[in-house]
C-alpha cells in the first residue's frame, strides 16, 4: 500500500473506545473525500439526522500524497460529516485545511480519523505514533484556539523547548523528533455550538465551512493533537524526486521575484516590505504571509479583508485594528465569510433604524466605533459567546435574519448576500462566475473551487492598470483550457460566459468536469485548490501548464499505480454520485435546488463583489472579453438547465435522484439498493 499507512483511527467518544479500520477496505476511493464519503455511508445508518446528533460522524482524512514531496499536495486535510451551517437542511458536507496536520498524522501511522459519539465531559485526543489516548479537557475548555495549542504543546513536549529532540511514545521509546505536535482545535465559538464555528490548526489554518467547530463542541471534543516519527513508503522515490524537480523547474515561481497572482493570499501585503511568504508542508510556492508586526500572519483571503473596509480613514488597507480583528476570528474560531458578509448586513440594518439599542432588533453594538479594535472585539465576542444578538448571529446570519423576520425581504433586495443553501456569497458572484454558482447550488456548500477564476484574474490584471485586455488572449486561453479538460476536451464553448451560453449544454459539461475533477484530484488526492489545476503557465515556452500530466504522474510515483488522469475523473464521478445519494437520503429534491430571489431579479453586482468582472465569451461570432457583472439569472432557463444537467449525469430529471442504471455502471449497486429501500431511487 504505497503512500498509505494501512490504518484509520476510529474514536467512539461515548464509549471511550479506540479501534482501527483497515485502510485497504476503502483504498479504491483514493483518499480524502472519497474515503470519507464511503466511511460515512457505511457507518451512519440514518443519514437524515442533525449534525449535532451524537450518531453523526466526522471524518478527518489524508491522502497517499500527504507528507510526501508532491508539490501542493503534501499538507491538505479533508473534513466531512453532517454540517450544521447550511439551511434548510444540514447537508452532509466537507471542508479542508492545510498546514502540518495531515503529514504529521501520516508520520504517526494513520491515514485518517473517524470521530463518533459524544463524550460525557470535555475531552481531547492525544496521538503519539500508535499510542492514542482520550484525555480530560476540563483545563482547556474556555480557552481560545491559540491558548489551547500552547497548553497541549507544553503537555506533550513535557517542558522541552522547540527544536529539542523529544522522545515520542514513552520513556523506553527510541522514536524522537524535533517537531512539535500538530493540533486541530475549536475555540469558544465551537464550545458554544456555533453553527459558524471553525476548526483551527496552528495560527490560521481553518476548516471553515460546515460549522464543524460546533459539531465538535456538541461532541465535547476540544482538540486532536498528533505527533509522529514514522515515514511513508513511496513506490518510486527516484521518480518522485525527478517529478518534483521537473515541476519546480518548469512550473514553480521564484520566491524572491514574485509577480501577479503569485503574491500571497494575505491581503495585508500592501505596504509591508519586510513581510515574507510562508507555505504549508511540502509546498513549492506559498500563499501565506508572515508580517513584520507578527499580527495577521498566516491568515489568507477572506479573514484578512473581513475588517479592512470598516476603517473609513484607510479604506481597504491594513491597520492595527484589521490585523487584530483577523486574529480574533482565528482565536475564537469564527467563520470568516460569515463575518465578512454579516457585519455589513447588520450595519445596513442599523442604518435602516431596525437594529440598535431599544430597537426592533435590540443590539448594543456602538456603530460609531466601527473600525476600532474595541468594536471588533465586541462583535466577534458576541458571536463566539452568544451574547445578546450574538446568540442569533452564532446561528449564521441567514438563520439570524429568519429569527428577526427579515429573511424573505432581505433575500429579495440583496441586502442579505446569501445566494444558496443559507450560506454567504463568495467574492465570485454566481451571476458572473456561473460555473462557481452552478457547482454550489447543485452541491452542498459554496464550492470555493478556483479552476476557472484565473480567467477573471487575467482580465483584472489589465483593468487594474488601466489597460485594455488583449482580445487575442480570450480565444487562446479558452482553447488552452479546453484542450486539457479530459475527457471532455476540445470544446472551447464550455468556457463561453456570454448571456446566450450560460444555460447551454456546453456549460453543463464544464460544471460536470469541475465536479469530477475536484471530487477526486482535489478533495480525495488532496491537491491544493490554489495550485491545481494549472492549465496555463507564464513560465513555459509554450505557456502550457502541467495539468493533464502532473496529477497522475505524482500519484503514480507515490502509489505505484498505472492510473490515468481520466481514471481519476471517473472516480470523481463515482464520488459525486455517492454524495448525491447521501443528499437524496437527507431529503434532497430538484424542487429545492434554486437560488435566492436577488440572483433572479437584481442585475447590479453585490457590494464587496468584483464590479468589473470580465470573462471570455463569443460576441458577433468572435471571442472577446465580456463585462458580465450586470446580469441576473433567468428562473425558467435555469430550471431547464437543471433538467439537462441531471440527464447528463444519468440522474432522474424529475427528482434529481440517482438512477440504478447509473449507479450500477459505477459499481454502486449497494447504494441503489439502499435508495430503493427508502423509496428514493430515481427512475
Amino acid at each position: 500500500m504505497n503512500g498509505y499507512t494501512g490504518k484509520i483511527l476510529r474514536l467512539n467518544l461515548t464509549a471511550r473506545k479506540i479501534s482501527i479500520i483497515k485502510t485497504e477496505k476503502y483504498q479504491q476511493w483514493g483518499g480524502g473525500h472519497g474515503m470519507g464519503s464511503a466511511i460515512f455511508w457505511d457507518l451512519v445508518k440514518n443519514k437524515a439526522i442533525s449534525g449535532f446528533d451524537p450518531a453523526n460522524i466526522v471524518t478527518i482524512m489524508t491522502s497517499p500524497l500527504s507528507g510526501t514531496l508532491v508539490p501542493g499536495a503534501s499538507a491538505r486535510t479533508e473534513v466531512q460529516g453532517i454540517g450544521v451551517q447550511s439551511s434548510p437542511v444540514e447537508w452532509f458536507t466537507r471542508s479542508n485545511f492545510g498546514g502540518r496536520f495531515a503529514p504529521m498524522l501520516k508520520y504517526a501511522g494513520w491515514d485518517g480519523i473517524v470521530v463518533e459519539g459524544k463524550a460525557d465531559k470535555p475531552v481531547w485526543i492525544d496521538i503519539r505514533n500508535d499510542k492514542v489516548r482520550i484525555k480530560d479537557a476540563g483545563h482547556l475548555w474556555g480557552l481560545d484556539t491559540w491558548q489551547t495549542q500552547e497548553k497541549i504543546w507544553a503537555e506533550v513536549m513535557e517542558g522541552q523547548a522547540f527544536g529539542d529532540w523529544m522522545k515520542v511514545g514513552g520513556k523506553d521509546s527510541e522514536a524522537r523528533t524535533t517537531q512539535k505536535p500538530a493540533v486541530l482545535t475549536i475555540g469558544p465559538a465551537g464550545e458554544n455550538l456555533g453553527r459558524i464555528a471553525c476548526l483551527i490548526h496552528d495560527v490560521a489554518n481553518a476548516s471553515g465551512q460546515g460549522g464543524f467547530g460546533g459539531v465538535w463542541g456538541s461532541k465535547n471534543l476540544k482538540a486532536i493533537s498528533v505527533i509522529g516519527t514514522g515515514s511513508i513508503k513511496v513506490s518510486d522515490p527516484n521518480a518522485l524526486m525527478e517529478s518534483r524537480i521537473w515541476a519546480n523547474k518548469e512550473y514553480a515561481f521564484n520566491v524572491d521575484h514574485q509577480r501577479g497572482k503569485e503574491r500571497p493570499l494575505n491581503y495585508f501585503w500592501k505596504g509591508d516590505k519586510n513581510a515574507r511568504i510562508h507555505a504549508c508542508v511540502g509546498c513549492h510556492a506559498g500563499c501565506q504571509e508572515r508580517n513584520s508586526s507578527g499580527m495577521g500572519s498566516d491568515s489568507t483571503c477572506a479573514e484578512t479583508v473581513f475588517y479592512t473596509w470598516a476603517d473609513k480613514r484607510k479604506h481597504w488597507r491594513q491597520t492595527n485594528a484589521s490585523y487584530i480583528a483577523t486574529d480574533l476570528l482565528q482565536k475564537q474560531g469564527v467563520n470568516a465569510y460569515e463575518a465578512l458578509r454579516g457585519l455589513p448586513y447588520i450595519l445596513a440594518l442599523a442604518k435602516k433604524g431596525v437594529l440598535g439599542p431599544g430597537r426592533k432588533i435590540d443590539c448594543d453594538l456602538d456603530f460609531s466605533s466601527l473600525g476600532t479594535v474595541e468594536f471588533a472585539e465586541k462583535f466577534v465576542g458576541m458571536i463566539s459567546n452568544r451574547e445578546g444578538i450574538g446568540d442569533d448571529m452564532a446561528e449564521g446570519f441567514y438563520r439570524a435574519a429568519q429569527r428577526w423576520g427579515r429573511l424573505e425581504q432581505d433575500l429579495k433586495t440583496g441586502l442579505l448576500l446569501y445566494p444558496y443553501w443559507g450560506l454567504p456569497e463568495h467574492g465570485y458572484d454566481p451571476r458572473s462566475q456561473v460555473c462557481w454558482g452552478y457547482s454550489t447550488i447543485l452541491g452542498d456548500r459554496d464550492s470555493n473551487e478556483h479552476e476557472f477564476t484565473g480567467l477573471f484574474w487575467y482580465a483584472k490584471s489589465f483593468k487594474d492598470r488601466g489597460k485594455e485586455i488583449p482580445t487575442s488572449a480570450a480565444e487562446w486561453l479558452v482553447n488552452t483550457y479546453s484542450s486539457k479538460l479530459f475527457p471532455l476536451q476540445g470544446d472551447p464553448l464550455m468556457l463561453d460566459y456570454s448571456d446566450d451560453n450560460i444555460y447551454s449544454d456546453h456549460m453543463i459539461k464544464l460544471v460536470a468536469w469541475q465536479r469530477r475533477y475536484t471530487r477526486f484530484w482535489k478533495q480525495s488526492v488532496l491537491y491544493c485548490d490554489h495550485k491545481w489545476p494549472q492549465f496555463a503557465s507564464g513560465r513555459t515556452k509554450d505557456y502550457l501548464g502541467c495539468t493533464g500530466e502532473g496529477e497522475q504522474r505524482f500519484f503514480n510515483d507515490v502509489t505505484g499505480n498505472n492510473f490515468s488522469f481520466v481514471d481519476g475523473m471517473e472516480m470523481g464521478r463515482k464520488i459525486w454520485n455517492l454524495d448525491n445519494a447521501i443528499w437524496t437520503l437527507q431529503g434532497r429534491h430538484r424542487d429545492m435546488v434554486y437560488f435566492s430571489d436577488y440572483i433572479y431579479n437584481i442585475k447590479e453586482p453585490s457590494p464587496f463583489s468584483h464590479r468589473s468582472y470580465y470573462l471570455p465569451g463569443r460576441k458577433n461570432g468572435k471571442w472577446d472579453w465580456l463585462l458580465v457583472s450586470y446580469r441576473c439569472h433567468d428562473r425558467d432557463k435555469f430550471d431547464d438547465f437543471k433538467t439537462r444537467y441531471y440527464n447528463f449525469e444519468g440522474w432522474d430529471t424529475n427528482t434529481g435522484w440517482p438512477k440504478r442504471s447509473t449507479l450500477q455502471t459505477l459499481d454502486l449497486s449497494y447504494v441503489a439498493d439502499e435508495l430503493a429501500a427508502h423509496g428514493r431511487l430515481g427512475s
